[in-house]
């Protein structure tokens, strides 16, 4: 087993993507290894899910971020597959509506963030606009910014910042964030483009515009490697994920995820004696009732 703590970003510290590692061993030993530990996890997180619930105090928000092929789709399908839908909602966010344009940046995710008692996730995120956003800087004037033609340059501290005390917020409100940048190597997501390509079922998922965002990899590596730096904190940590072998990514997806729910020491809630002698009055009624 990996000691998921290494993966865990720590804010200010130097991160390189190129030496962070997309592949590692030995997390699990076979293909039925896999589906056996991974239906462990699953079975533990539906478990948790159910007092997470009871309990009706915390919600969790995951947010997955990652180039294109990594993997999101599959980890959040296969890793939530034994979680009730009706305590959880993925929400994905494609390029922003005119009338989300009308708003500040966080608004459109704000909308979508969990109740207490459930799971949120977020395939993609408010992070794009510190992201893709930065890579493609014209995407900025779609936003009508008043200061931004005055000071173009403090965008990105000024929406980091906006960042770190939104998740802070959510925090002590109760929401506790897990946040997963999935890091594929631009090798392996080459071989998954053309596998999407070979494959009919899957051509749907691929476009011209994989291709042409391809072309940025450089651009995109050093801004995730920025943004990564500036908004893990210990509260909402960013945890970068191996994700060349899909199996292990999930594994070890799911692992964090379990940690950090078993640390809220959920509980149902706990009858009291005038509540429990009203049910077994209510119980009796029911054991008269032939009817």
């Amino acid at each position: 087993m990996i000691d998921t703590d290494t993966l865990r970003v720590i804010r200010k510290a130097h991160i390189d993507l190129e030496k962070w590692p997309t592949r590692v061993e030995g997390f699990y030993q076979s293909k039925d290894d896999y589906h056996k530990i991974l239906q462990e996890h699953i079975t533990r997180l539906s478990n948790l899910q159910s007092r997470l619930y009871a309990d009706n105090r915390y919600s969790i928000l995951m947010i997955f971020q990652a180039m294109d092929a990594a993997g999101k789709d599959g980890a959040i399908k296969h890793v939530m597959s034994g979680v009730n839908p009706q305590g959880c909602q993925v929400v994905s966010f494609k390029h922003p509506e005119p009338s989300e344009l009308d708003h500040d940046f966080l608004w459109r995710t704000t909308r979508s963030l969990p109740e207490r008692g459930k799971i949120g996730i977020f395939n993609r995120s408010y992070y794009e606009e510190v992201l893709i956003v930065r890579v493609h800087p014209e995407l900025l004037t779609s936003e009508r910014l008043p200061d931004l033609a005055a000071k173009p340059d403090r965008i990105w501290e000024q929406r980091y910042r906006s960042i770190r005390d939104l998740e802070r917020h959510l925090y002590l409100n109760g929401t506790r964030i897990l946040k997963f940048f999935l890091h594929i190597s631009k090798e392996e997501q080459r071989k998954r483009f053309i596998a999407r390509i070979e494959d009919p079922d899957k051509n749907w998922k691929f476009s011209k515009s994989d291709i042409t965002e391809r072309q940025y990899w450089s651009e995109y590596m050093k801004v995730y490697e920025i943004c990564l730096r500036k908004t893990s904190t210990k509260k909402s940590p960013w945890f970068i994920i191996p994700a060349d072998d899909k199996e292990t990514a999930r594994l070890i997806i799911s692992e964090i995820i379990l940690k950090n729910l078993e640390k809220l020491k959920l509980t149902y809630p706990v009858t009291s004696p005038d509540e429990k002698a009203r049910l077994l009055l209510l119980r009796s009624q029911l054991e008269m009732d032939t009817q």
